[in-house]
This record gives C-alpha cells, sequence and structure tokens, in this order.
C-alpha cells in the first residue's frame, strides 16, 4: 500500500509536466506514425494544378503475388499486412503499378514522415543554392549562426552537416527521454537547444548518423531565408510546383514563432511522398521545369568516401546498389528510387515488423 502513494505522485508529477520535455515522452510514449496531431505545425497547401500518375488494371500490372521471405513463400499483400505495413507503393514508367493500403489506413491517411524530411530538407539546402541565399556548401556554419562560435564550431561546414560528419556531439537515442534525440523530437525550444551544441570530435573525419546535425541545417536554412519560413519555401519551391494531391504539415517546436523539425516530421499522404522521388528520379525536372538544379541531384546521389564519408550515405540520402537510393525515415519509411529502371517504391508502416526493407525493396525492383 505504500507504493501507491509514490505511483500517484510519479503519475501527477508527469501529468503537470505533459509540456516539457520528459514529461512528453513519458506520456506519449515513443513515436509513432500519427504523431503530427500532437505537435503544433504549419501547413502546407496543394495548389489546383495536380499531378495524377497513370493507372493500371491490377490484373495487368506487373505486381509480385507471392513472396519468398525467409524460406517461407507468403501472399504479398498478406506479406505487407503482417509485418505492419500500412501503405505500399509501386511506381513504374509514371504508372502506378501497385497501390495497397493495410491495417486501418486509406489513401487519404495522413503519416508521419520521421527522417525522411531529413532528405527533404537536403531538396530545400539545393534549391536556397540554387536562389543564391546560400552561396556554398563549403561555407562555415557560423555564417548564419554566429552564436556557435563561441562553442568551438567554427570549422563545421555546412557540407559537414549535410554528410553527418561534422563532429558535432549528438546523443541519438530515441529510448533516452534525456538524449538529443528527444529533446529535439518534443521539446519546445529547438533554437535553445542548438545553441547549446559542443564538438566531440574534428569536423571531416568520421560519418556518425545525427539528426542533430540535420536539425542545424534547418537553422541555417531559416536563417539564410530571412523572413520566409521553412514550411513556406517547401510549399513554393515543392508542394505546389509537384502538383501534390493533398495538403500536408511540418510539424514545429512550439506555436509562436516554432521552427520546423527538419530532422523529421513532414506530415502528408503516399502518393505525395512519392513525387519527392519522382523528382529526383528525374534529376530535378518537373514535367519541364527544373525544380532544382540537376547537378543537385546528382551530387546528393553519388558515393563519396573522403574525408571521413561512407558510399552509403550522401547529402541525407542513402544509396544503395545499382545506383538506387532512399529517403528512410524511423519505423520503416521509406521513398526508394531505382533510376535505371524508372522505378520507385514508397513503403509506409506502423514499425518494420520483422523486415529487412531496404534489402527487400532493393530485391523487389532489381527483380521487376
Amino acid at each position: 500500500m505504500k507504493k501507491l502513494p509514490i505511483i500517484l505522485s510519479l503519475l501527477f508529477l508527469t501529468l503537470c509536466c505533459v509540456s516539457c520535455k520528459v514529461g512528453r515522452f513519458v506520456y506519449y510514449n515513443l513515436a509513432n506514425i500519427t504523431d503530427y496531431k500532437i505537435f503544433p505545425s504549419r501547413p502546407l497547401v496543394n495548389d489546383s494544378i495536380v499531378f495524377h500518375y497513370y493507372t493500371t488494371e491490377q490484373d495487368k500490372a506487373k505486381v509480385p503475388k507471392k513472396i519468398n521471405y525467409n524460406g517461407s513463400e507468403v501472399a504479398f499483400d498478406d506479406f505487407l499486412a503482417d509485418n505492419k505495413t500500412v501503405a505500399f507503393l509501386i511506381i513504374k514508367n509514371d504508372t502506378i503499378q501497385y497501390e495497397k493500403y493495410f491495417n486501418g489506413y486509406e489513401q487519404e491517411s495522413i503519416i508521419a514522415s520521421f527522417s525522411m524530411a531529413k532528405s527533404v530538407t537536403s531538396i530545400l539546402i539545393g534549391c536556397a543554392l540554387d536562389d543564391g541565399f546560400i552561396k556554398s556548401v563549403d561555407e562555415p556554419v557560423v555564417n548564419y549562426v554566429p552564436e556557435l562560435k563561441d562553442n568551438g564550431l567554427e570549422k563545421v561546414t555546412i557540407k559537414h552537416l549535410l554528410q553527418m560528419s561534422s563532429g558535432i556531439k549528438c546523443e541519438e537515442s530515441y529510448i533516452n527521454p534525456f538524449g538529443d534525440a528527444a529533446t529535439y523530437y518534443y521539446g519546445t525550444d529547438l533554437r535553445k537547444a542548438l545553441s547549446k551544441m559542443k564538438p566531440e570530435r574534428e569536423p571531416g573525419t568520421e560519418f556518425s548518423y545525427s539528426s542533430c546535425d540535420t536539425q542545424l541545417l534547418g537553422l541555417v536554412l531559416e536563417r539564410s531565408l530571412k523572413g520566409e519560413t521553412i514550411t513556406e519555401y517547401l510549399d513554393e519551391k515543392i508542394w505546389k510546383p509537384l502538383g501534390m494531391e493533398y495538403d500536408a504539415s511540418w510539424s514545429l517546436d512550439r506555436e509562436k514563432n516554432g521552427l520546423e523539425k527538419t530532422f523529421c516530421c513532414i506530415n502528408a499522404r503516399a502518393r505525395d511522398f512519392s513525387k519527392i522521388g519522382r523528382l529526383y528520379l528525374n534529376k530535378g525536372n518537373w514535367n519541364g521545369k527544373q525544380i532544382v538544379s540537376e547537378n543537385w541531384v546528382e551530387e546528393s546521389t553519388k558515393p563519396d568516401t573522403g574525408l571521413g564519408n561512407v558510399d552509403y550515405y550522401k547529402y541525407q540520402w542513402w544509396l544503395s546498389s545499382g545506383g538506387s537510393y532512399m529517403a528512410k525515415g524511423l519505423l520503416g519509411q521509406f521513398i526508394y528510387v531505382y533510376p535505371s529502371k524508372d522505378l520507385i517504391i514508397v513503403r509506409l508502416g506502423k514499425n518494420y515488423g520483422e523486415v529487412a526493407w531496404p534489402e527487400l525493396l532493393t530485391s523487389l525492383a532489381e527483380n521487376y
């Protein structure tokens, strides 16, 4: 009986602190693809001119009916549903070959991107370079965030952030409520959190996957835009020009003067996520209009192992075999692009299930 007052006190403190980082972490109990409901956001509005893929009759489309996985042959639909998939699209030659939704989700369902937003942030950096808001990826970050000079980060460049080789100390764990990932995801003052960044190693010497790098990249982008929000820039440069079918949003740290969570948290539908892949499949060109430079797309998807880089990651995109690449997010969100086959695959899910999705997507693509 003595334990009950302690438990109630802890519960009371948690509920009272639900607006703070740790309280929100405990209350919401780890990330979920419905987390767009719990954060403030800025809207992305689709245009009256919508781009639609071609469609084909399912019995004529080249789609897998069964799949061999871990030594067993199962129906493809059942395999996807059993492994917590909520949306799966295969698009080839601008034609939807396969599109199905599972586990209570449908075409109109909003799904949080998680780290697929990192790749979108990279596209916007490319646009900012094209527009002259950013001069070069070799610029020091302190040109835009001068307060970091006092923290010993004057050698860190925009390219280091893009490559995740900044050397900035970052605790990436998503299960530690006191870690950096939790601070950025559940915290309510990203700018303050970013101002506390410290170096851990010399920049450009080691790849280390870091949401901290992408969030700082977001602050650089915001400062470069000189008054326009990151969401407004995304709306202007990508959402409307690509003819997205639905409105969407980008989650913020707080309602008033909030900063976009650029390491995560674009909230959209599966078809519209696929159009990010189509943009890169066509080297930044959208039906005759160059949205982001072809050079940026090529640089973003070409391996570079110099200066501490790795051959499987470039400018916030994951690189795979056969020249393929992907935007990848927590819980198994993927925009997978296989250029030589003019193929885009989108997989969105409640979690990974029991599947190594990057390997499976590559296998599907190579045999398509």
